[in-house]
């Protein structure tokens, strides 16, 4: 029998665009406790937002392609800044919201997207954990460069979790049976709407450097705050 998933993302987006009023959306692991989201963190404010992401909502240049967009805060300020934004997102609830907000928006998969050219690609809040695992990172990069057009760039932030599995002593304690200590499964929900599980990927940058190497494409690791990066990837 097949399962019937929801859209907890989406949900939470119309609810909070209409009531404005804040609940959480539960993020279960299969290898650590539940964590939340407050849905209001998805509204937040240039103000409010980390430095990281507003450096890189500052350097996004030309015809950009916002994946993942979620409520649309980071499309809305590069429209401000006078970028030509594309937004996409898996979520109808989403689409719906961004299309209420007058972006030109896609319910489209990344992988799903061909036959455009962009000069700036954006995979923010740890947007590039849709490659899922590591073996799946350089097949994400080559989508994403042909995507691009010349000079064109990806701006990716993400975050290396090894402090998760360090001792005392920063020695690592991983199973050795997993390909990599980055790699997660999360299912998402919201009140009663329940999404499926899916894998997701935080990445070191020296890895993300290798995996971009291999493609013909350069990383460059152009902000750090606190445990996490934002980096720059282009052509060579």
């Amino acid at each position: 029998m097949t399962e019937n998933f929801g859209d907890p993302i989406g949900k939470a987006i119309l609810e909070y665009a209409s009531t404005n009023k804040p609940d959480d959306i539960i993020v279960s692991s299969e290898i650590c406790e539940d964590d939340i989201i407050p849905i209001e963190v998805l509204f937040r404010t240039l103000e409010e937002m980390p430095e990281l992401e507003v450096f890189a909502i500052k350097s996004a240049k030309g015809k950009v392609l916002d994946v993942g967009a979620g409520a649309g805060v980071h499309a809305l300020e590069m429209k401000k800044n006078g970028c030509d934004v594309l937004a996409i997102d898996i979520s109808k609830g989403a689409v719906e919201h961004l299309k209420k907000k007058e972006l030109t928006v896609q319910h489209i998969d990344f992988f799903d997207l061909k036959d455009q050219k962009f000069d700036t690609i954006t995979l923010l809040m740890n947007g590039i954990g849709i490659a899922g695992t590591l073996s799946n990172l350089e097949r994400t990069l080559s989508h994403a460069k042909s995507l691009l057009n010349p000079g064109g760039k990806i701006l990716c932030d993400s975050c290396d979790i090894r402090y998760l599995y360090e001792d005392e002593e920063g020695a690592l304690w991983v199973n050795l049976n997993t390909e990599y200590y980055g790699n997660f499964r999360f299912q998402m929900s919201y009140k009663k709407e329940i999404g499926p599980w899916f894998d997701w990927l935080y990445v070191d940058f020296d890895s993300l450097f290798n995996a971009s190497s291999k493609i013909g494409m350069k990383a460059v690791r152009v902000y750090e705050q606190d445990d996490n990066f934002l980096a720059e990837i282009s052509f060579e």
